[in-house]
């Protein structure tokens, strides 16, 4: 699964909750980047292609959302976070919400960005509040 991060400037361990970013279907964790920075100033941000997507290879045998799931939840299990804010884009909103449900407790919020997010100046500050942290300077 090909990635793009960003992690605090203090290696990650006195952290805010970190945040995995789920991609609609017809684009790639490229629409992450412009976010990484300002998310990434608190938090660890990942923000991974899904299988089919962007550089990463497809699942065999396994529908979108389900290969999406089971990618994320896999992901999650090998880096051993245990928890996590959710950040979705476009129909990537479908997986986050099946991720959550199998995770519960382990997922802390989840954030799902309307078009209009995806176009506004101020997302970063907006998406600060809403999962909690500094506003950057």
């Amino acid at each position: 699964m090909h990635l793009h991060n960003a992690i605090p400037s203090g290696g990650g361990f006195d952290e805010l909750t970190s945040v995995l970013c789920v991609h609609g279907s017809n684009e790639t964790a490229r629409a992450f980047v412009p976010l990484l920075g300002v998310l990434g100033l608190e938090r660890s941000v990942y923000a991974p292609d899904l299988p089919g997507y962007g550089e990463s290879d497809p699942a065999a045998g396994q529908s979108g959302v389900e290969a999406g799931v089971n990618a994320l939840a896999d992901f999650l299990d090998s880096m051993r976070i245990r928890s996590v804010d959710l950040l979705a884009r476009g129909d990537g909103a479908e997986i986050a919400q099946r991720l959550a449900k199998q995770r519960g407790t382990g997922v802390r919020k989840v954030v799902i960005l309307s078009a209009a997010d995806a176009v506004s100046a101020d997302l970063p500050h907006k998406l600060l509040a809403t999962l909690g942290g500094t506003q950057p300077t």
